[in-house]
């Protein structure tokens, strides 16, 4: 048997209702201003909540360090890709991008918790979640098979692929550690959402 078109599953580049994806978007990095204008302009400190490697006081830190960021100047670099891979992550659709987003935050901030050392004392950035959307694209195609999102990943991969080197230990005050667990997370995030595409059943010849 044929499966029905609307059965089938689509391997979209782009989100379905894309004009709803941009403004979750765009609130979203509203609260990164709004957490960065609050850190500037209080004597709160935010910065300080951050991920503390093996500190049971800095594990919190996991679900505030990617609203936290170094000064205007690192969340003015984070905004374009958080904004563009964000958008495009939500191709599968509102859910799934919840749930991709919620493995690379939480896996990808307990790896910097379990291997981040002390030449950091409190990790913060949303450059974490950005690498695992990256990588999150770049693998999804790969996954589920499908010519688009492949496209789609070279693309990506021409226009940002220099960020990948940020994997590798470098300046001592940037979390490398944070974009490599990350991007790690981004991956299994692929294969975990790619899986119920790839399974999907096949005609076969003959068959109606």
């Amino acid at each position: 048997m044929v499966a029905p078109l609307s059965d089938r599953p689509v391997a979209r580049v782009i989100p379905p209702q894309p004009v709803a994806a941009a403004a979750t978007m765009l609130l979203f990095t509203a609260v990164l201003y709004l957490s960065e204008a609050i850190d500037q302009f209080t004597p709160l400190d935010l910065d300080d909540d951050g991920i503390r490697p093996w500190s049971l006081d800095g594990l919190d830190g996991i679900l505030w360090s990617p609203l936290l960021h170094g000064g205007w100047g690192h969340l003015f670099t984070n905004t374009l890709p958080f904004l563009v891979f964000g958008f495009l992550a939500m191709a599968g659709g509102i859910r799934q991008w919840l749930l991709v987003t919620a493995m690379i935050w939480i896996i990808g901030g307990a790896g910097v918790w379990l291997t981040g050392g002390s030449s950091i004392n409190s990790h913060i950035g949303a450059s974490g979640v950005i690498f695992g959307w990256l990588a999150f694209l770049l693998a999804r195609g790969f996954f589920a098979r499908s010519g688009r999102q492949i496209a789609l990943a070279a693309v990506l991969l021409f226009l940002w692929g220099g960020l990948l080197w940020g994997v590798l230990p470098g300046q001592a005050d940037i979390s490398w550690q944070a974009h490599l667990f990350g991007a790690l997370a981004g991956i299994l995030a692929a294969r975990v959402v790619a899986r119920p595409a790839r399974r999907a059943p096949r005609s076969l010849p003959g068959a109606s």
